[in-house]
């Protein structure tokens, strides 16, 4: 007992703990965008070979989607470029068939007759001769290379708005002597170089001096094959006949459909049945109609290829999450959220497709100008397709990686870690 009643009180002694106050609260720190990013991004250096590979696919199909649409808009402008220059207004009138199945001929009056139509511009006509072209003597006659001989109307190099490559053009003195035009394609066939020196063929049995060569004819490519010879000196080459074998007509642009109806009956007035009207920009217009179809077969085939890269980045996501069950079983051991595990693997599949994506976007573009260079076209690039391409890469990846990201959140931490 205490002496003097004191009191004495013990104390203990041991170690101090601090108890929360009532405002203490638990704070989460959640992963931000970026650091999902930096992380989606490291994963995908791992399997560096594995993952080239995977966005190849990707790549492959945008640079099909790209390179199609631009290849596509650009012969699209070129042609319409073309169009423009040489207009969509020239008609071309010919014989038809006759009414005993034969073959019809058109008067020789019709190319006047035409002429006086008050909305035609300018006729020409074309005759066709029954002659060969060879290079010189020595070539039989038989070796006709394709090259057909026809007469032509001084006037229808403005009428078909063709251009010499080199040389001029038939006038008034050489339509009357042995003197020939040659087209593109027949320049090219029988080998005629430069016209300085003097170049000979030979028509029929006579040579004929090479005066000029035409540039490709794009609305009369049937001239590009052709001798192009005067209506006077054909009367000496030929003993036949030389009616018009067709008629090109340039016409007031605003008046090509009522011009168009007016043709047949005036160029034959006594059988308009057996006459043919024709607008060759229609020609060019059925080939646009069957480019584009084609470009859409194309575009079909790089859909194939951009699903089929997207379902490789699926199966490379999905090995990817079986090869990291102990990352994933670690992080969730030190606190990650399924969400957290999720969404790296997604990033990762984002980011994968749109490397694939961006690979293709530039490789379509660098197609596209290198096939519009060669041709000498305009390099027209639909911006609008790459970024929709781009899009796309971003929406695949978030859509094939749905599966191993939600796969790889529901791998418990516990078996993760024993597994691995």
């Amino acid at each position: 007992m205490p002496r003097g009643g004191d009191v004495v009180t013990r104390t203990e002694v041991g170690p101090r703990v601090a108890h929360p106050t009532p405002d203490a609260r638990t704070v989460v720190r959640r992963m931000s965008a970026g650091d999902r990013l930096r992380l989606g991004a490291r994963g995908l250096t791992v399997r560096k070979g594995r993952t080239a590979l995977s966005a190849l696919g990707v790549a492959i199909g945008i640079t099909a989607l790209v390179g199609v649409l631009g290849l596509s808009e650009s012969s699209r402008a070129d042609l319409q470029a073309q169009l423009d220059a040489l207009g969509t207004n020239l008609l071309t009138v010919a014989p038809g068939q006759g009414v005993m199945g034969d073959d019809a001929t058109l008067p020789d009056e019709s190319v006047g007759m035409i002429a006086r139509i008050p909305t035609v511009e300018s006729a020409a006509a074309v005759r066709k001769v029954d002659a060969t072209v060879r290079r010189n003597a020595l070539v039989p006659t038989s070796e006709t290379s394709g090259i057909g001989v026809v007469a032509a109307d001084l006037d229808l190099l403005g009428t078909v708005a063709a251009t010499l490559r080199e040389g001029r053009w038939l006038d008034d003195a050489t339509s009357r002597y042995p003197a020939v035009v040659l087209g593109a394609t027949a320049a090219r066939r029988l080998a005629i170089g430069p016209l300085d020196g003097g170049v000979d063929v030979w028509i029929g049995s006579r040579p004929f001096t090479v005066v000029g060569i035409l540039d490709p004819v794009v609305l009369a490519s049937e001239l590009d094959s052709a001798a192009i010879i005067g209506t006077t000196v054909a009367d000496a080459v030929s003993d036949d006949d030389l009616p018009p074998s067709g008629v090109y007509v340039r016409v007031d642009p605003d008046q090509v459909v009522a011009t168009r109806a007016l043709l047949a009956r005036t160029a034959n007035p006594s059988a308009p049945d057996e006459v043919r009207v024709s607008r060759p920009s229609d020609a060019l217009a059925a080939q646009d109609a069957a480019t584009r179809s084609f470009t859409l077969l194309a575009l079909g085939l790089g859909g194939v290829a951009l699903l089929v890269g997207g379902v490789g980045i699926a199966n490379v996501m999905v090995v990817s999450v079986l090869e990291r069950r102990r990352e994933i079983g670690v992080r969730r051991a030190l606190g990650a959220t399924r969400g957290s595990i999720g969404g790296q693997f997604l990033v990762e599949s984002v980011l994968l497709s749109s490397l694939g994506g961006l690979a293709g976007a530039v490789l379509g573009v660098a197609v596209t100008w290198g096939y519009a260079s060669a041709q000498g076209w305009a390099l027209i690039v639909p911006w609008k397709p790459v970024a929709a391409g781009l899009a796309c890469s971003l929406v695949i990846g978030s859509l094939v990686g749905l599966y191993p990201a939600l796969r790889a959140a529901r791998v418990p931490p516990t078996e993760a870690l024993r597994t691995a």
